[in-house]
């Protein structure tokens, strides 16, 4: 069985992670979404939260798996038995980065590939931290996020 980790800190789940994570079930079996307590990056949503509202948002899909993790993402990946990351990429500017990291998570684990994966078009511009600001300034989210997600936003903002 050949199982896909798709991580990140998903605050909040957008469209363009449920666009990445539906792309990658057509190449794995399985796709467990690893969400990252990180606290350094000032999560607006506790990880509780995250991961009702990613398992609220797919719970369409078959063969997903939503977890929490803390620590090194190779670890998780070991205990899992996966054998690729999965990220998205949206532009070249997330391809430094993302290469980087790949390159240390090879070094840890040589066994471990990364797969990139371009979101559709319509959400190549869309990142959690943009719906984030967007909502807490008052503006439009829907169409960004599934509708639960966007009660949610509007909920925690006000």
């Amino acid at each position: 069985m050949k199982i896909g980790v798709y991580a990140g800190t998903f605050d909040p789940i957008t469209y363009g992670h449920i666009d990445i994570l539906r792309r990658s079930l057509c190449i794995f079996d399985q796709v467990t979404v690893a969400v990252a307590e990180n606290p350094k990056k000032d999560p607006l949503f506790t990880i509780g939260e995250r991961l009702d509202m990613i398992r609220e948002s797919i719970r369409d899909l078959r063969n997903v798996e939503v977890e929490a993790f803390d620590g090194l993402l190779v670890e998780f990946m070991r205990n899992k038995g996966a054998s690729a990351i999965i990220r998205g990429l949206r532009a070249t500017s997330d391809f430094e980065h993302e290469f980087l990291m790949a390159l240390m998570n090879r070094k840890l684990e040589p066994n471990l590939e990364t797969v990139f994966m371009m979101p559709a078009e319509a959400y190549s511009y869309l990142s959690s931290r943009m719906v984030r600001e967007i909502a807490q300034l008052g503006g439009p989210v829907t169409g960004l996020v599934p509708p639960a997600v966007e009660q949610r936003l509007r909920a925690k903002v006000s």
